[in-house]
Order: C-alpha cells, then sequence, then structure tokens
C-alpha cells in the first residue's frame, strides 16, 4: 500500500515549459484548479501529501516524477534528460532524505527522465527516449539491481508520438499493463495480460493504479469502460492544462 506522496504546485511561468506537442497555451488557474483536484484525489486514495511551493525558476517543476523513482526498498534521484530541468532535483533530494538515507544518482553523462521508468512488481522497465540516454539506463539498472529488482530495456526513440515510455504503458499492479498500440508487440512486456489503448485515446495510457483505485484522465470512456468491465475502480480528472505540456497524471506526483 502506498502512503504517501510528494506534490509540487505548478508556477506562474509554468506556460514556459517544455513541451512537443502543440495544443495551445494552457490556461494558469485552470492548471491550478486541475492540479489541486488531482492532490484531492491523490488524498481519497489514502496518501498524506507532502506539498512543495511553486518554483518560478523551473516552469516544468510540477512534473515531479521525472526527478526521482521510489520504491519500497530505496530512492534514485534522476539526471532529467531536458538541461533547463537539472536544477530541480536539489529541492527534491532534500525532501526525499527525510524518507530515504541514502538515495542512488544517476551522474553525468547518463541523463533519466523518471517518465521513462514504469515499475511492475520487482521489474522495472526503463525506456530509452529523447530523455533518457543508455549510459543512464544502464546506471539505472546496476542501481536497481543492487537494491534487488530486475529490469529490461525499451526503446521508443523511434516512436514521435510519446515523449516518455510511461506515455504509452502502465502497470495494473497485478499481471496486466495498459498499452497503447506501438508498445504492445514489444518482446519485453510478451508475459503480461494487455489492455489495448486505442489510437483515439492515447493520452488516456497513462493512469495511475494507487491502492486498488485508478485515477484516469477524463474524456477517455472506451478505456475507463475496460478498466470497470475488469474490476478496477476508476476516477476520472481534467487534465487538459498538462496535456499541453506533455504531462500525465504520474508526472504529478512521487508515491511511496
Amino acid at each position: 500500500m502506498l502512503t504517501k506522496a510528494i506534490v509540487r504546485k505548478p508556477c506562474r511561468n509554468f506556460a514556459s515549459g517544455e513541451t512537443s506537442v502543440d495544443l495551445g497555451k494552457p490556461d494558469y488557474e485552470l492548471a491550478l484548479q486541475q492540479h489541486e483536484a488531482y492532490c484531492r484525489a491523490l488524498e481519497s486514495c489514502g496518501l498524506d501529501l507532502i506539498r512543495l511551493p511553486a518554483d518560478d525558476r523551473y516552469p516544468d517543476s510540477t512534473f515531479v516524477e521525472d526527478t526521482a523513482i521510489l520504491t519500497s526498498k530505496g530512492a534514485v534521484i534522476m539526471r532529467p534528460g531536458a538541461p533547463s530541468r537539472l536544477g530541480e532535483v536539489d529541492h527534491i533530494e532534500r525532501t526525499l532524505r527525510e524518507y530515504y538515507s541514502d538515495p542512488g544518482r544517476i551522474e553525468t553523462p547518463g541523463t533519466v527522465d523518471g517518465g521513462d521508468i514504469c515499475e511492475a512488481g520487482s521489474h522495472f522497465f526503463i525506456g530509452l527516449s529523447r530523455r533518457t540516454n543508455e549510459e543512464g539506463a544502464a546506471q539505472l539498472a546496476r542501481i536497481l539491481d543492487s537494491l534487488g529488482y530486475s529490469s529490461s530495456l525499451i526503446d521508443i526513440r523511434g516512436l514521435s508520438n510519446i515523449l516518455h515510455l510511461k506515455s504509452g504503458i502502465a502497470w495494473t499492479c497485478d499481471n496486466r499493463l495498459v498499452v497503447i498500440e506501438a508498445l504492445s508487440r514489444r518482446k519485453e512486456i510478451s508475459t503480461y495480460e494487455l489492455v489495448h489503448v486505442n489510437s483515439f485515446e492515447e493520452y488516456a495510457a497513462n493512469c495511475l493504479f494507487i491502492n486498488s483505485r485508478v485515477l484516469l484522465a477524463a474524456g477517455f470512456p472506451g478505456l475507463k469502460g475496460q478498466l470497470e468491465a475488469l474490476g478496477y475502480p476508476t476516477s476520472v480528472l481534467e487534465m487538459s492544462e498538462f496535456q499541453k505540456m506533455d504531462g500525465g497524471l504520474s508526472c504529478l506526483s512521487l508515491r511511496f
């Protein structure tokens, strides 16, 4: 059971952050409302929130997931692939040291975004992407092995429709994965039962399974219906302003 989550309020220059999509400029006030609804949803799943203040130095800093990965055996501090985000990790590390005594760290020239890391129980899928390079992935695999976890690589550098691995895959806390079509035939996930996301609902693949409940972006009835038919209780959240900045549900928190 997860008990805590770290979140950071969007800053006023949120719209100046990195994005690879052209969906228009986000509305800051609406982003604040959607973020607060997200926080309430995490609390409804039984999580106590560690709320960090907005940091105007880093427009993307609300996407805290990219700065670390947290496990029951230890934490790893990431080294984000976008140079503009490198400074975000310092405050996150200070916060994490209140809960993890000796976190691992990705070192230069390695880069890893937390959004490229999909935890599936005792196994981790590591995405090679525009933000996570081979050196960073190798470092992370060694750290995970030292903690007692296995890992495998999934190369998404040839895919133009997703920025991070977790933009297209989510673990359901059992032997299922929610997955977009472009990833569904990868041999690395061949032993899992797959919940297929249709091409019109790809954004919804970034969903969150927390303590027996699924948080899902609003507006994607196909995936919602599939998950409910499989017995997963769902809660839908408006994510329009974060989608404009390449962000999804998992990006907005570090859960442990």
